[in-house]
């Protein structure tokens, strides 16, 4: 299996890459900046520098990629929003870099890797989305940013699931948990190989009939 992990460099990304290159596959890793050294470490992984808010960036890891198959694209790559997100105080500038990474970045690597897709053997495309972006799950408000970019990601899945049915192409968004991770902070419940591997699991099961659900990592869906 060929596959590519956005925001590969840390964090689930990085297992993500551990662990499908665990099952045999080769792993194409996009990372932003930092180190390399660990990716480097895994066996049958393939880096390439990639910002997924730049066109440009985007583009030419496409370009890189050239005729190669691709059965999953992981979009992972994503930012937090920054520190003003209350109704007190709203950073619209960091919400607007927010929007254009977790949204629009997403929908940029999968428009951009659809003819890749197209060739490959599992027509898989998995959207790392969060519980935050559930509207029905939002029962403490604020972080605007954050959950309007993952709202906005998971209509996204679902136009893709409707526009790519025909060339049997599966989209999904998957809830990875409140992950130990820089981003889920000391506090969070689940390890990122716990995650991971829940994660792995539930996109492995997804079929075109299950194409454009919000999954959850622990199995079933995800309330809108």
């Amino acid at each position: 299996m060929n596959a590519f992990v956005t925001g590969a460099g840390r964090g689930l990304g990085l297992e993500l890459v551990r662990q499908l290159a665990a099952r045999g596959a080769t792993v194409h890793a996009g990372i932003r900046d930092g180190s390399r050294t660990e990716l480097e470490a895994i066996s049958g992984v393939r880096i390439h520098r990639l910002d997924v808010s730049d066109d440009a960036s985007v583009a030419a890891v496409a370009r890189e990629l050239a005729d190669t198959p691709l059965d999953l694209v992981i979009n992972n790559a994503g930012v937090y929003g920054g520190a003003k997100q209350t109704i007190r105080e709203v950073d619209f500038a960091d919400a607007m870099r927010t929007y254009n990474t977790n949204a629009l970045g997403a929908l940029r690597v999968s428009l951009a890797l659809l003819p890749n897709l197209r060739r490959g053997a599992g027509k898989k495309l998995a959207h790392i989305t969060s519980g935050m972006g559930s509207i029905a799950d939002n029962t403490s408000g604020a972080f605007y940013g954050y959950r309007m970019a993952k709202a906005a990601l998971n209509m996204m899945s679902r136009s893709l699931s409707v526009d790519l049915r025909p060339d049997k192409i599966v989209s999904v968004v998957v809830n990875p948990g409140w992950v130990q991770t820089d981003m889920g902070g000391k506090n969070a419940t689940t390890p990122v190989a716990t995650s991971v591997a829940g994660i792995l699991r539930v996109v492995e099961a997804a079929n075109l009939e299950r194409s454009g659900e919000f999954l959850d990592f622990k199995g079933g869906n995800y309330p809108w």
